[in-house]
Parts: C-alpha cells; structure tokens; sequence
C-alpha cells in the first residue's frame, strides 16, 4: 500500500475509530460502575490503557511511518 492511500485511512480510522474507543471505554467503565460500584482511579486508568492499546494494535502498520515525507 502506498504512503498517500495510508495516510487517507489513517486520518479515517482517527475520525471514525478514535471516537468509537472513546465511546466504548467510557461505556465499559460506566458499566464496570453499575456492577460493581466505583472502582479506584487506577483500575479505571488500567481500563483505558490496556483498550487504547488493544484499539491501537491491528492499525499498527497503517500508522508506520506516516509522518514521512513522501
């Protein structure tokens, strides 16, 4: 794939996908909250770490060298 159609689908998976992350972290931790109370500030920083970094794994190579000139 070349460097101009990664860098279109790596601004599209930001638009779209960075916002279903938000989405779904708050969502899991406002469920986590209902179920079983209000955990400890480092369990929910946990939580958003290790699904940032789920997230961020399979577009790991789209975003490889993106800042690059072309």
């Amino acid at each position: 794939m070349d460097l101009k159609t990664r860098k279109r689908l790596s601004i599209l998976v930001l638009v779209l996908g960075l916002p279903a992350y938000i989405i779904v972290a708050v969502t899991l931790t406002n469920w986590m909250d209902a179920t079983w109370g209000r955990q400890p500030i480092w369990i929910e920083l946990l939580v958003y770490v290790l699904l940032g970094i789920i997230w961020i794994m399979p577009f790991k190579r789209l975003f490889t060298g993106i800042g690059r000139d072309e």
